[in-house]
């Protein structure tokens, strides 16, 4: 398979090594440099683009494959509410997109069972839920596109939360938001050097505290998700979500 690679930073490096590994090729990376690269003709030498880069950018890049006629995998987030217009505008037209908060294995299995978890603590409102994210200082976006999946999770399961807040919570700030409203699902975002992501759902009552955790010990879990997304995508058409990949039946 012919790998296009949007966004060549550590993760789009990785993604490079893990599809190299897997046999594909890598006929065009683009990044800051060399944007100008960046065509319709040369996103056409590949069979599916993978992209990682900013909120600024992804939406571009996406019409720019879509012009190409090529499938493309989008790991950036913080664009999704532009999302239902871009469907109506491209899907009617063929254009194929897998697109997800976190490609990992290990995080998808977590947003399922997160899910399972919310429905059945549904049945004891006297535990107060909340999230807890912990990333690089160099992350862009707060919460994490991952929080904000694990929050909608928790959310469609728990009656007692309508939506959620977040505290960005940089090292050494112990900031406190008393603004933060009882049907609010509180997420915290920390930003501490060289962590690739951890991400912790916290049930606590006053009797005891129930944990459910996933850390990262490095991206190569991301970039192999993402690899694996651009395999399961090549031959396919339309929008589509991680959970069409991974067909939980549990």
């Amino acid at each position: 398979m012919k790998i296009a690679l949007l966004g060549y930073g550590k993760m789009g490096k990785i993604i490079e090594k893990i599809a190299i590994d897997r046999k594909h090729e890598i006929v065009l990376t683009i990044d800051h440099d060399n944007m100008h690269e960046l065509t319709v003709e040369n996103l056409k030498k590949a069979d599916v683009a993978i992209e990682f880069t900013t909120p600024s950018s992804v939406l571009s890049n996406i019409h720019k494959c879509f012009e190409a006629g090529i499938p493309v995998v989008v790991g950036t987030t913080g664009w999704y509410e532009h999302l239902p217009a871009l469907k109506a505008q491209h899907e009617p037209n063929g254009s194929t997109i897998l697109y997800a908060s976190n490609f990992s294995i290990g995080v998808n299995i977590f947003f399922h069972v997160n899910k399972i978890l919310a429905k059945l603590m549904n049945n004891y409102p006297y535990y107060e839920v909340q999230v807890e994210e912990i990333h690089h200082t160099q992350k862009l976006d707060s919460p994490s596109g991952t929080a904000i999946t694990i929050a909608e999770g928790i959310i469609e399961n728990l009656d007692a939360k309508r939506d959620w807040a977040n505290i960005l919570i940089n090292d050494n700030d112990n900031t406190v938001d008393d603004n933060v409203k009882n049907e609010q699902l509180l997420i915290e975002s920390h930003r501490i050097d060289s962590v690739p992501g951890t991400h912790t759902v916290i049930y606590d009552s006053e009797v005891d505290t129930l944990e459910f955790k996933h850390t990262a010990h490095n991206r190569n879990g991301f970039a192999l998700g993402a690899v694996l997304a651009a395999e399961w995508i090549k031959d396919k058409k339309g929008f589509h979500s991680i959970q069409d990949m991974f067909n939980f039946s549990v």
